[in-house]
């Protein structure tokens, strides 16, 4: 698939650090009230009693909205007529969150957005008009690592057909805000999970286009060489029972946010990552989280790419990345062979990869996909049923995690 232009007119989300420089930009707005809609598994935590405090130096009032689950096309339509009217948002939460926030934000502003979203379709990509546009302005506030959505263009969003990737410029957050203490009651492992999110999302895509781009890939290399070396201070903390402390958080959710940046993957295939359809599909079929599935596919997918078979990406590229990897890595592991490498470091981190499901069940799950993504679809290529379901079956026959 060849690249495509942004042709939108919405601007790139701005960056900040520290909770602290809200008081500035709400006092940059005319609006009085300030809706602050926060993850139930995070309210009254400190990150929102932080931004209360901010609200009320720049003299704002504050109401909140309490969401709890993932959500689906009803409950964000819900939102998106409850924010219409709101003068200023600030969506504290995880990835789930912040996407019900930057879709509801954006339905409630333009209705050819809800039009979009209930067209029927297979596929399970759904692009969004360049001239829709938010006008209510969001602030995100990320408490998990991984996902990026604070600086991402896209959703992910479950319908009756499967969960879909809706993709939008308008999607983007005004204002995203980086802050140590939003993340500080997030569990080890899933702080792990994040850092193996954005390795996934950065080796896919990499590894996934075989053109070479100088420039594009030495900045992602130079991000994932950072990623693993932070991901090895994360297992080494968990292996002496203590906490990551804040500046590891920090550097973790920039990194998070910095891998959705346009420049990293400028000229790339947008379809390159492969395996992030298969794992947004085992995830959702066999209700598990997308990295316990990622998991579990990626020596799979990486034997695959490896063998070669230049479907599923380069082995020239994937080979010179892992050497990259491993350099940074500050726990010895196999170098040549990048699937055994990636195997090595899901036990290192202490990643979940153990999927259990009958083989019925994995071949329905196979079909679904090529049918969401692939026969003739741009984003599978021309992978075929027979591939799909190879990859997914060797995933699922993936042993446990000793000892997890």
């Amino acid at each position: 698939m060849e690249p495509v232009w942004s042709l939108s007119r919405h601007p790139l989300t701005r960056v900040a650090y520290g909770l602290d420089g809200l008081s500035q930009w709400l006092t940059r707005h005319a609006g009085r009230r300030l809706t602050i809609l926060v993850d139930a598994a995070v309210a009254d935590g400190e990150a929102e009693a932080r931004v209360r405090e901010r609200a009320a130096w720049a003299d704002r009032d504050t109401e909140r909205i309490v969401l709890s689950g993932p959500g689906d096309l009803a409950s964000v339509t819900r939102l998106a007529a409850d924010l219409a009217d709101r003068e200023f948002v600030v969506a504290i939460g995880g990835g789930s969150l912040l996407d019900q926030a930057k879709l509801a934000v954006l339905l409630g502003s333009d209705p050819a957005v809800g039009d979009r979203l209930t067209v029927r379709q297979r596929s399970g990509l759904v692009l969004l008009s360049a001239d829709s546009a938010p006008r209510v302005p969001l602030v995100a506030v990320p408490t998990t690592v991984g996902t990026g959505s604070e600086l991402s263009g896209a959703v992910c969003l479950s319908t009756p057909e499967g969960k879909r990737l809706v993709l939008g410029n308008g999607l983007q957050p005004e204002v995203a805000v980086y802050d140590a203490v939003a993340t500080r009651t997030l569990p080890g492992d899933l702080l792990a999970e994040g850092v193996l999110e954005v390795l996934f999302r950065l080796a896919g895509m990499y590894a996934g286009d075989h053109r070479e781009l100088p420039t594009e890939d030495a900045f992602a290399e130079t991000l994932l060489r950072r990623l693993v070396r932070l991901g090895d201070e994360v297992a080494a903390a968990r292996a002496a029972g203590t906490a990551p402390g804040d500046a590891t958080r920090l550097e973790i959710a920039k990194l998070s946010g910095l891998s959705h940046q346009p420049w990293l993957n400028l000229g790339r295939d947008p379809c390159a990552c492969k395996g992030w359809y298969l794992a947004n599909e085992l995830s959702t079929a066999l209700g598990v989280r997308k990295m316990t599935a990622a998991a579990a596919l990626l020596p799979p997918l990486w034997r695959r790419i490896t063998r070669p078979d230049p479907r599923w990406g380069s082995a020239a590229r994937l080979e010179r990345l892992w050497r990259a990897v491993s350099a940074a890595r500050t726990a010895p592991g196999p170098v040549d062979d990048p699937a055994s490498g990636i195997d090595a470091l899901l036990d290192d981190w202490g990643i979940r990869r153990s999927l259990d499901a009958p083989p019925e069940r994995v071949a329905e799950v196979a079909r679904a996909t090529v049918r969401a993504w692939g026969q003739g679809l741009p984003t599978l290529g021309a992978l075929t049923l027979a591939d799909v379901h190879e990859v997914m079956a060797e995933a699922v026959g993936a042993p446990a995690l000793a000892g997890r």
